[in-house]
C-alpha cells in the first residue's frame, strides 16, 4: 500500500490525535450508557478485526519473532490495562480530566527513552515536560 509524498509522522500522528480524541468522547459517552468495563471490551473488539484486516490488505510481514511477538504481546497488556482504566476514569470524572492526564502518556516514554534507552537528556526535552506537566494542571484546574 502506497502512501503520498508527505511526511508521513505528521500525517499519521494528526490522525492519531483526531480519531483518539474521538474515541475518547465516544467512549465517555458510552461509560455513562454501559458499565465501562462492558464499553471497553466492545471498543477493543471492534479494534481487533479493525487491525488485523488492515494486516491483511497492506504489505505488513506476518512473521512474528519470539521477541517481537512478546513484546508486542506485552504492548497489548498495556494497551488494555490503560484503556479498561480511561474507560473507568471517564464513568466517574470528567472528559477533560481523564483525557488529559491520559494523553500525557508520551511524558512516560520520553523519561523511559532518557532514563533506560540512553536517549539524550537535554534542557529542551526537560523543558517540554515540564510545560506538558503545567499544561495538564491548567487544563484540569
Amino acid at each position: 500500500m502506497e502512501f503520498p509524498e508527505i511526511d508521513s509522522a505528521v500525517f499519521f500522528g494528526t490522525i492519531t490525535m483526531v480519531t483518539w480524541g474521538i474515541w475518547v468522547v465516544l467512549g465517555n459517552a458510552a461509560s455513562e450508557s454501559i458499565d465501562p468495563r462492558t464499553a471497553a471490551a466492545i471498543s477493543y473488539l471492534v479494534a481487533g478485526p479493525l487491525a488485523l484486516g488492515f494486516i491483511l490488505v497492506s504489505d505488513a510481514s506476518l512473521v512474528i519473532t519470539a521477541k517481537g511477538g512478546l513484546l508486542a504481546g506485552t504492548a497489548g497488556l498495556f494497551t488494555g490495562i490503560g484503556l479498561i482504566s480511561m474507560y473507568i476514569g471517564l464513568s466517574g470524572g470528567s472528559t477533560t480530566t481523564v483525557s488529559t492526564l491520559g494523553a500525557m502518556y508520551f511524558v512516560i516514554a520520553a523519561i523511559i527513552g532518557m532514563v533506560v534507552l540512553g536517549d539524550e537528556v537535554t534542557i529542551a526535552r526537560l523543558a517540554g515536560i515540564a510545560f506538558a506537566a503545567i499544561g495538564v494542571v491548567l487544563i484540569t484546574y
